[in-house]
């Protein structure tokens, strides 16, 4: 038997809250990252909760168990990521988790990475190493690394660069 992964499952649009449900009857272990938001009827406030990723739920699962995930009514399919399905963090969804605990109407929004700003790539090859963005097109950065002394030039995935403050 394999270890079990969070994997996340694209549903159908506005399908999340059902698609937990449904495989909670299944006995599936996941995550549906609810935002508590204040919304104004003509008449009342009142609190509700909407999903924090549009047409996401998160599922640990092993590989074993993908197929009864994926034949779930209202699933479309995992996210893939190279060819695989995008593994998240147990630690990433802890802090999604404490995140949603402490605050409400919190808003997702893409990192967006500038030329000339300062990064640091978080995964792959060039892990830890920081630079400046020289150009960003469509998912990638050319971020030039500069700790050796030369200029290293290298395309990287947005989705891999975290802004570092510069002092």
């Amino acid at each position: 038997m394999s270890l079990r992964k969070w994997l996340a499952v694209y549903t159908r649009p506005r399908w999340e809250k059902k698609v937990n449900q449904l495989l909670a009857e299944k006995g599936v272990e996941r995550y549906c990252p609810l935002n508590k938001v204040r919304k104004k009827w003509s008449d009342r406030m009142k609190l509700v909760e909407e999903p924090l990723f549009k047409s996401y739920v998160f599922v640990k699962v092993n590989d074993e168990d993908r197929t009864e995930v994926r034949m779930t009514p209202g699933v479309i399919n995992f996210v893939y990521w190279e060819g695989k399905p995008a593994v998240i963090k147990e630690k990433e969804i802890n802090a999604i988790k404490r995140f949603l605990d402490e605050y409400e109407n919190v808003e997702v929004k893409p990192l967006e990475v500038k030329v000339n700003q300062r990064v640091k790539i978080m995964a792959g090859p060039l892990m830890d190493q920081e630079g400046q963005v020289l150009e960003v097109k469509n998912k990638k950065a050319k971020v030039a690394i500069d700790s050796l002394g030369y200029m290293l030039v290298a395309s990287v995935e947005k989705t891999k660069l975290a802004t570092v403050k510069t002092k």
